[in-house]
């Protein structure tokens, strides 16, 4: 049933059982233990990622939204479950439709490789392969396609939105700073292209990026590295083709796949296309005593008891920024907001049950503020128990910035990272207004007070003393880096930083990060690190169900709610509002580059001086 069904039907429900639930409760204890359990039959896992494949867990889908993405953490637990269910004797994953980024196609491909070690299998069956998706898929056991089907290995594509020539058109001027030649963010406001520094970042990224992909599809299907260059270049395949160039398993139309299986394993084989997957609103049918659990389940909060030892996972995912994020059932609010995730770490710093945490990133970086007090949080959770990192697709500048005092940092090889620098300025924006017939009067007393403001560029002395500020941040930064990684890092910082990106390879060998794996390696990293061997996984603050969206959540302390962010966002505006969920259905990792672009452009307007990532490269 669709989610706006779902939801309808589920309140109804809830509306007229409350009054029931009381009594229903102790009836329903009585006789509980009185239910069997059949006997396990043999299954085959059937899981699908359609869409964006996202950091942050979600418990409930946006109102307008059929279901929730899937998550990383989500899918690599269905992954760990089916391994450990004797039950479950193979797994077929669905690619075809999935959006992700480099380095989670590497956590995917990770998860596969370790289904097998379990003498399980893994078969993926599509109509379409693209570069990352087939990629992640080479981890598996068997590789089919439909007859009319078709593999594209084109390479790989990095594209970048310049916006100089549009603002030019609006009558809207962006003027800069920056601290370091490869600090290029504000090139897509300042530029119609890119600097040659840029062009020479992008290659060395593009470059190790390459290899990495031709190394894990090497790997994955027993090819050579040379042959797999070879066949990338060739790009475009038929099933056939794909076939008898050794890049798939096997050509089939999807009942003979099927067929196949049951073949393999047995008529009777259950294939389970929901399994290890909680549905929140999937409510009982045939049970009186299971709705009655589901409805008491549904109206209550999250919870938050810890009875276990625990690892926590903290997420810095999206654009950072000052202030508190907001759940409602319209969806989460988009971005790593630095109140939020300062009180998870203080609150996984004080919990006793919980031994470690891991701070999982995936951020282009934001505001210099919101990732000083990020920074400041992880280090009070450090002095009290272990602090790992782990980098998902991208953890640059302020990314950067928040984990590196952490003990431990894991990156994906395909990771992008680094980009420590520092910019800052404003969009001037008075040629728009004169384009509608709008003047402006302005008076000022001190000799800087119009240094923020949109009506003209930085004057000599305003743009020394931005620049002088800009150095002392810069600074700042550099000392944080080189203190949180000592000895590990392999040249002198002005070597290592001027706002350089790099991969999570490339990082390793320069000492940015210690280790090359994926969350679930940084998760038993931190639990090993803590001496615990049973333990849970909780992720902090804990993914809002139905309850905490209609009821708000209080704060934790008095000041929870004091730097959340006012006014109106570029995002909330309607045409946003009314497009991105469409677009995001067509074209996903467009619609997630063209959101952080916009957070970007409001961040830098807002706050001025900003660690911030080049412009989004979107990798195809």
């Amino acid at each position: 049933m669709p989610f706006k069904g779902k939801i309808l039907h589920v309140m109804i429900a809830a509306v007229a059982a409350m009054t029931l639930i009381g009594s229903a409760q102790a009836q329903f204890d009585s006789l509980r233990k009185f239910t069997g359990t059949a006997e396990p039959s043999k299954k085959i896992a059937h899981f699908e990622i359609k869409g964006a494949l996202v950091e942050t867990p979600i418990r409930v889908p946006p109102l307008f939204a059929d279901e929730a993405p899937v998550s990383v953490k989500s899918l690599l637990a269905r992954f760990k479950e089916a391994r450990q269910d004797d039950s479950v004797v193979a797994v077929v994953l669905d690619l075809q439709n999935a959006a992700m980024g480099a380095g989670q196609l590497e956590e995917v491909h990770q998860a596969i490789r370790r289904f097998a070690a379990a003498d399980k299998e893994v078969f993926v069956h599509a109509d379409m392969l693209m570069m990352l998706t087939y990629a992640a898929a080479t981890a598996s056991t068997h590789i089919s396609l439909v007859p009319t089907g078709d593999l594209w290995l084109p390479g790989l594509y990095g594209e970048a939105p310049y916006l100089r020539g549009t603002l030019d058109k609006i009558g809207v001027m962006a003027d800069f700073e920056q601290c370091g030649d490869f600090k290029t963010a504000s090139e897509p406001l300042t530029r119609t292209g890119p600097s040659e520094a840029a062009k020479q970042m992008n290659e060395w990224l593009l470059d190790s990026l390459y290899e990495s992909l031709v190394e894990i599809m090497a790997n994955g299907r027993g090819l050579a590295p040379e042959k797999i260059r070879e066949l990338i270049d060739h790009g475009l395949f038929t099933a056939d083709q794909a076939l008898a160039a050794g890049l798939i398993d096997s050509v089939r139309h999807r009942q003979d796949f099927i067929a196949d299986l049951k073949a393999r394993y047995g008529a009777s084989v259950e294939f389970a296309t929901d399994y290890g997957q909680e549905d929140f609103l999937d409510m009982p049918q045939d049970n009186i005593f299971a709705v009655f659990e589901f409805l008491m389940k549904m109206m209550s909060p999250t919870p938050a008891e810890y009875h276990k030892p625990t690892i926590a996972v903290v997420y810095v995912e999206g654009v950072i920024m000052p202030g508190e994020a907001e759940t409602s059932p319209f969806g989460s609010t988009s971005g790593a907001f630095s109140t939020t995730i300062r009180k998870a770490l203080d609150k996984a710093a004080a919990n006793s049950a919980i031994k470690a945490v891991v701070l999982r990133v995936d951020s282009p970086g934001g505001s210099a503020l919101a990732s000083e007090i990020i920074l400041d949080a992880t280090r009070r959770v450090r002095a009290k128990k272990p602090l790992v990192v782990s980098m998902g697709n991208v953890a640059g500048s302020g990314g950067y910035y928040v984990a590196c005092d952490a003990e431990t940092i894991f990156a994906d090889r395909t990771t992008i990272t680094a980009s420590i620098g520092v910019l800052g300025g404003k969009l001037v924006t008075t040629g728009m207004w004169d384009k509608l017939g709008v003047n402006w009067h302005a008076q000022q007393r001190g000799a800087l007070a119009a240094m923020m403001s949109s009506a003209a560029p930085f004057s000599d002395q305003e743009r020394a003393r931005i620049r002088e500020y800009l150095d002392t941040v810069y600074d700042v930064f550099k000392r944080n880096v080189t203190e949180g990684r000592g000895d590990r890092l392999a040249k002198p910082i002005d070597q290592i930083a001027g706002g350089r990106v790099f991969t999570g390879a490339q990082a390793l060998e320069l000492g940015l990060v210690d280790k090359i794996g994926g969350l679930d390696d940084a998760i038993k990293y931190a639990a090993n690190r803590a001496r615990v061997g049973e333990y849970e996984i909780r992720v902090i603050p804990e993914p809002p169900g139905i309850f905490d969206m209609l009821m708000g959540g209080a704060g934790d302390d008095e000041f929870a709610r004091s730097s959340r962010v006012i006014g109106l966002s570029l995002l909330d505006w309607p045409v946003f509002q009314a497009t991105l969920p469409a677009l995001a259905k067509v074209d996903p990792l467009r619609v997630r580059a063209m959101i952080r672009a916009l957070q970007r452009l409001e961040l830098i307007h807002r706050e001025g001086v900003v660690m911030i990532m080049p412009a989004e490269l979107l990798i195809r």
